[in-house]
């Protein structure tokens, strides 16, 4: 919950505001600016009271809107030392993320994206998650086409120049089953495997995908 007040006190003070915050059903709104995921949750997590301890793996998703538009993007923490098992779990699915960016270029399919996503993934022995998808983002947080971490090359939508995207591998250490938490946001590995999330906000182009987000600052200082 500190990191969350922390997060939603900065974007607020630079001009922004929280993009998830009140996200939703009106019955159930997403209460909080981040959605930070521990462990065997894979995303949506909400903050709460939780001491963070020395092995955690805790996924951190942001979104802002600012001047009209929306960016969103996630980074899977390792707390202090973590295992071997959750180190290879997160350096797998941020190279799938960045797979998947390498096929963001006009001319390929959505499939092309998750087609390299989920080979990288399973022929390194993990799940795939089925039911959640990268999107579109720009005056909504959540535009079309939706764009799956699974697929088959040239398949699915083509993509085209300046077409903005959220690529976001959600990659499970066994299955690729999942359930919701009983508070209707929490998605939740139904082994109680780890999950990592990695996501960036893309532009496609020709030739390479311009990536709008960025991880520099967190990993220079990892």
């Amino acid at each position: 919950m500190d990191i969350d007040k922390f997060a939603e006190q900065f974007i607020r003070d630079n001009g922004g505001k929280p993009a998830f915050k009140g996200y939703g059903d009106p019955s159930n709104p997403f209460p909080n600016a981040l959605c930070m995921s521990l462990n065997d949750v894979v995303v949506h997590g909400i903050p709460n009271e939780y001491e963070l301890k020395e092995g955690d793996l805790l996924s951190v998703d942001c979104g802002v809107e600012m001047k009209g538009y929306f960016g969103d993007s996630a980074y899977t923490f390792g707390v202090g030392q973590v295992s071997q098992e959750a180190k290879q779990l997160m350096k797998i699915t941020l190279e799938c993320l960045q797979l998947g960016i390498d096929n963001a270029v006009f001319g390929k399919r959505v499939g092309d994206i998750g087609y390299a996503i989920q080979q990288h993934a399973e022929k390194n022995g993990y799940g795939v998650v089925r039911q959640l998808t990268g999107h579109g983002v720009g005056k909504a947080l959540h535009e079309k086409p939706d764009v799956p971490n699974f697929g088959k090359r040239s398949d699915g939508k083509r993509l085209e120049e300046g077409m903005v995207i959220a690529i976001e591998p959600m990659i499970t250490q066994f299955s690729k089953e999942i359930y919701e938490s009983e508070d209707g946001w929490g998605i939740l590995t139904s082994d109680k495997g780890l999950a990592a999330h990695y996501e960036h906000t893309v532009v496609v182009r020709r030739g390479k995908a311009e990536i709008l987000s960025t991880f520099d600052y967190i990993q220079t200082n990892a």
